[in-house]
């Protein structure tokens, strides 16, 4: 079996989880491309040293041009924050090497624009890290969604509640400054749900939004993980600059009505990522809480027996099971970063692009950043004034 080699740069929450990708193809799907985990990167020696014991990768290096200059690595992987995307990524592709980039793409739709045009100009392959879409579940959704087996589509609505900086004295995380991560729950949280609506639904027309941050300043971090972070002895804080709350409505390219909610202060939600699509014939409900499941209702059912039935997406009837357990043996969060890398995997063996590309990131940086502009305006914003707009200029 062919097999690709792998320099990823970043090592630290989505590190951990596509190394687990990684390392579990060849178990489960055998018959794709096989990734070769080669050199891991990151800016602090002992810990990329140690993600590299860890995570099984044959080297580390702290320096991610050299991996550009490299026979041996095929594939650039970025999970670094977001404001390193856009330079190392144009740079990956210039060196003829393909991409696989976390989201949100870039930090502005002009970055995300740049980083296209320089995947394309090269001829490389491109991805785009949007696992949600990978849930056996949601896949179903999608197949109900383009069988027309829920009819005209009239709505589709989407949540992901978080409630990790509940607490005022969490530090100021990188996640928390604009300059690093472009915004706040908009771009982390609000982004999948965009591209969930995107491929479950299609095009977006135009948006109306609102956003707010509950806490100003928080305390300066000595040392964070993922989603974990330590405060410093000091009593210095820092301003937060990004949203924690973005809400927004939108209407469809195709008539349907939706709505937007991304938060971290969601006390008790942990992480439900959800929606719901509503159509003349049916509907359907997602939660990622319990992401084997996916609620169905069908209008035509026998009046006493009408209601939302319960659809375990573990049969091998669905989408990737049968690579796993058998039916009822459910799968977890993981198993989305295994499906979204098979995808890149099987790109290459089919000789096409893998979806979601930067195509897909652009099209979200669109509705980041035409909502954005509908906060500051206090207005309806269409897309296509969006896409139409070069850096700089003013919609009237």
């Amino acid at each position: 079996m062919e097999k690709l080699n792998i320099g990823m740069i970043g090592y630290k929450f989505m590190g951990k989880a596509h190394s687990h990708a990684y390392r579990d193809i060849p178990l489960f799907f055998p018959n794709t491309v096989h990734p070769e985990m080669k050199v891991i990167c990151g800016r602090d020696p002992e810990g990329v040293a140690a993600a590299a014991k860890q995570f099984g990768f044959e080297e580390y290096s702290t320096d991610w041009k050299s991996l550009l200059e490299r026979d041996d690595i095929d594939l650039i992987d970025i999970n670094s924050p977001s404001n390193t995307h856009k330079e190392i990524a144009i740079a990956a592709a210039q060196a003829g090497k393909h991409v696989f980039c976390e989201k949100p793409l870039a930090l502005t739709l002009e970055d995300s624009r740049e980083m296209l045009e320089a995947v394309e100009a090269s001829g490389v392959k491109h991805m785009v890290g949007f696992n949600y879409r990978f849930a056996p579940a949601v896949m179903l959704a999608k197949k109900l969604v383009d069988e027309r087996q829920l009819g005209t589509i009239h709505h589709f609505r989407a949540w992901f509640l978080q409630d990790w900086l509940v607490d005022p004295d969490f530090p100021r995380v990188w996640r928390l400054e604009k300059d690093i991560a472009g915004s706040g729950s908009h771009g982390d949280l609000g982004a999948h749900l965009i591209d969930l609506a995107h491929y479950l639904i299609g095009d977006i027309n135009e948006v109306i939004g609102m956003n707010q941050t509950f806490i100003k300043e928080r305390p300066l971090p000595s040392q964070m993980t993922g989603l974990s972070a330590k405060g410093s002895d000091s009593n210095e804080k820092g301003e937060v600059t990004v949203d924690d709350a973005t809400l927004f409505l939108a209407r469809f390219a195709n008539g349907a009505l939706g709505s937007f909610e991304a938060t971290r202060f969601a006390t008790g939600h942990r992480c439900k990522n959800s929606f719901e699509i509503n159509g003349s014939k049916g509907s359907v409900i997602f939660d990622f809480e319990r992401m084997n499941e996916l609620q169905v209702y069908f209008a035509d059912d026998r009046d006493d027996v009408q209601g939302f039935r319960r659809v375990l997406a573990t049969d091998p009837s669905h989408a990737y099971a049968e690579n796993w357990w058998p039916p009822g043996h459910t799968i977890g969060y993981e198993h989305t970063f295994i499906h979204e890398i098979v995808e890149l995997m099987e790109s290459f063996r089919e000789k096409r692009q893998p979806v979601p590309n930067f195509h897909d990131g652009v099209k979200c940086q669109e509705v980041l950043e035409a909502v954005d502009l509908s906060i500051e305006k206090e207005q309806w914003i269409r897309i296509s004034d969006v896409q139409n707009t070069k850096k700089g200029a003013i919609i009237p």
